[in-house]
């Protein structure tokens, strides 16, 4: 049988539960070190370790990189090489990530947003009627330019607010960086299980969060570590501000 490209992506948990099911089938091995990559703007590159799980097979492994759009670029600001290398049966190799001269176009006050993909090419079956699987890993790069690094080490999303509106509330992310809200509610374990949408705050900007008024909002984000912390607010008449973290 033919080649299955899937995204690594929860949607297609469902299919993947199936095909576990199934007899003569090889699944994923090549993984990445990470779930979110941050280039620090001091760096000329960073390397992320990818590494092949398969005791017994080697793997290609392609890597490139790709704007919020999901479009390719195979000429931006940060380049990522070797864009295919062979990863040995249990053995780990790294991708270089690399600042190309177009990272002059980006701001140099603020954050900027890509993505990195990883996606495995298997070795070619031997046997008949044998289903393949290729994983694709894709995973936020954030490039933070060197004008805001010292900043990034503080409690950045502590500078945060809520603005109560008809609504719910109105987040006012006055930071350089990208905050990714999970959770809102109206506990830290109500927040860190809603059902809330994901979505990512760009710097300098607002989102509007629709939910009932909260007595004391909480609400969880992703730090640069894959961590998921939760700020708790304070309010004032309309304005609420961070009061402690859990």
């Amino acid at each position: 049988m033919g080649l299955i490209m899937l995204n690594f992506k929860p949607i297609f948990a469902a299919l993947i539960s199936m095909l576990i099911g199934m007899p003569q089938a090889s699944y994923g091995a090549v993984t990445l070190d990470r779930t979110r990559i941050v280039f620090p703007g001091n760096e000329n590159s960073i390397n992320v370790r990818i590494a092949n799980d398969n005791p017994e097979e080697a793997y290609l492994a392609q890597s490139w990189i790709e704007d919020l759009q999901g479009k390719k670029l195979t000429q931006g600001a940060i380049l990522a090489t070797p864009p295919l290398q062979r990863v040995e049966a249990n053995s780990y190799s790294l991708v270089r990530l690399s600042k190309t001269p177009l990272l002059s176009q980006l701001p140099d006050d603020r954050e900027s947003v890509f993505y990195f993909n990883l996606r495995e090419v298997p070795p070619k079956s031997t046997e008949e009627n044998t289903l393949q699987i290729a994983l694709q890993s894709r995973v936020k790069l954030f490039y933070r330019p060197e004008k805001i690094l010292e900043a990034s080490q503080t409690k950045w999303a502590h500078n945060i607010t809520l603005q109560k509106t008809v609504k719910g509330y109105r987040l006012n992310n006055t930071t350089p960086f990208n905050l990714t809200v999970i959770g809102v509610g109206n506990s830290k374990k109500q927040s860190e299980e809603s059902s809330f949408e994901v979505v990512m705050v760009a710097p300098k900007s607002t989102f509007e969060i629709n939910s009932h008024t909260l007595n004391t909002p909480y609400l969880t984000y992703i730090n640069d570590y894959g961590g998921k912390p939760t700020l708790v607010f304070r309010c004032q008449g309309d304005t609420c501000t961070v009061s402690g973290e859990q």
